[in-house]
């Protein structure tokens, strides 16, 4: 058996950083499952919440904006339907922020303990929301036969949509995450971000609904192109993207991304002193 060489030297731990988040892939593995194995432990009716709250979200959503509002929906496509797609990508990303950015804190044992890249441990946390998100993804398979609507083949390519969602959350929750150590009031800050984006994002209604003048400027708003993205994919040409501002988002949340990890990398170093 071949004798392993343990090597002490300065900045080894900084210079292979990224090398290694694929040697500690075991790790993001076991905590990706502890997550999921505990997300609903000990609750009266287990992972049926990841299909209630989405449901009972549209079905808010649709009351309110169709019945009471009378708003239209994208082309002929069923306002439930419209309502549901955006609820996906929703969820997905503010399931996935919440609890990346309050990771840190339920893993301080871990980090001051070993080594490791902690990036792992809030990109192991996104895992459990894409659970969630594969769990709502069939709710819609049936809502589509109950509505007898066929989607096409944009379908395909909400993979790519889903991974847009998946950095739209991480830079942020990153950053969050980061800050969370040093001032524990964003503990209390993360739940009032996600129920404001809730509101301002196009959740219950279209995009279309926004005067020209103002969709580029909305569209600052990184989720208006993911929600408009999976619209896209899910009902078909019925739902059209806005390119400029489509384009407009996938820069804000590379921006964002960058920003999360440049400050997440600049801040590691005194988590176990902080936490």
């Amino acid at each position: 058996m071949q004798d392993e060489v343990l090597i002490l030297e300065p900045g080894r731990a900084e210079k292979n950083y990224w090398r290694d988040l694929w040697r500690y892939r075991e790790l993001f593995i076991i905590l990706a499952w502890r997550d999921i194995c505990v997300r609903y432990k000990q609750t009266a009716i287990g992972i049926a919440w990841a299909v209630l709250r989405p449901f009972l979200t549209m079905l808010v959503f649709t009351v309110i904006f169709q019945r009471v509002a009378k708003l239209p929906s994208d082309g002929n496509a069923p306002y439930a339907l419209m309502v549901f797609a955006a609820v996906l990508a929703w969820s997905f990303f503010s399931t996935s922020l919440s609890e990346a950015s309050n990771s840190l804190i339920g893993n301080e044992r871990l980090i001051t303990k070993v080594y490791f890249p902690r990036i792992i441990i809030p990109a192991a946390t996104i895992v459990s929301a894409f659970i969630d998100f594969l769990i709502s993804f069939f709710i819609l398979l049936g809502m589509m036969v109950y509505y007898r609507f066929l989607p096409g083949w944009n379908l395909f390519l909400l993979p790519a949509f889903v991974i847009l969602a998946l950095l739209a959350s991480l830079g942020p929750g990153l950053w969050i995450t980061a800050l969370n150590v040093k001032y524990r009031d964003f503990r209390y800050v993360i739940p009032f971000i996600v129920q404001l984006g809730l509101y301002i994002s196009p959740v219950g209604f279209s995009s279309n609904l926004i005067p020209d003048k103002w969709r580029l400027l909305y569209s600052l708003n990184p989720m208006v192109g993911v929600i408009n993205g999976f619209r896209w994919c899910i009902l078909g040409g019925k739902s059209q993207i806005y390119w400029p501002g489509f384009v407009l988002s996938i820069i804000v949340v590379l921006f964002f991304l960058w920003l999360g990890v440049s400050n997440f990398r600049r801040m590691e170093k005194s988590f176990a002193d902080l936490i």
